[in-house]
C-alpha cells in the first residue's frame, strides 16, 4: 500500500435500498484490510434489516440518536461517540429516532464487499 488522502466528492453518495444514504470514503483492492464509509439516516426512517457475510463492522455515531438493533434481542439508544461493535454476519439495523439526521462511520474489515451483503426483509 501507497500513502494516500483520499478526498470523496459528496456527489457520489448515493441512495441504498437499505434506507439510508452512503458516502464510500475508503474501499478499495488496495486497502483489503479495511473499509469506511458515511451513512446518513433520516429523520423517522428505519434501515432494513441485514447482514454482512465474513465482515465485522463498527457503527460510530457522528451526530444525531438512534436506536440499533442487533441479532434477535439486543436493542441500545446511540448517540454521538458510541460506537457498535456488529459481529460478522449478526443481522442488524438502525432506526433514526430524533429530529436531525442521523449520521455514522461504518468501518469494516476485512473491506466491505457487496457479495457478501444480505438483505433479510
Amino acid at each position: 500500500m501507497e500513502p494516500v488522502v483520499k478526498r470523496p466528492a459528496a456527489a457520489l453518495e448515493y441512495w441504498s435500498d437499505e434506507r439510508c444514504h452512503i458516502l464510500e470514503l475508503s474501499n478499495s483492492t488496495e486497502d483489503e484490510a479495511a473499509s469506511v464509509a458515511r451513512a446518513r439516516v433520516d429523520p423517522g426512517t428505519t434501515t432494513a434489516w441485514h447482514r454482512v457475510r465474513g465482515t465485522v463492522e463498527r457503527y460510530v455515531i457522528l451526530e444525531g440518536t438512534g436506536r440499533v438493533e442487533l441479532g434477535n434481542a439486543f436493542v441500545q439508544n446511540v448517540e454521538p461517540g458510541d460506537v457498535v461493535l456488529i459481529p460478522a454476519g449478526e443481522r442488524q439495523r438502525i432506526a433514526n429516532t430524533g429530529e436531525t439526521v442521523l449520521s455514522f462511520l461504518c468501518i469494516c474489515t476485512p473491506r466491505f464487499a457487496w457479495h457478501n451483503y444480505q438483505r433479510l426483509e
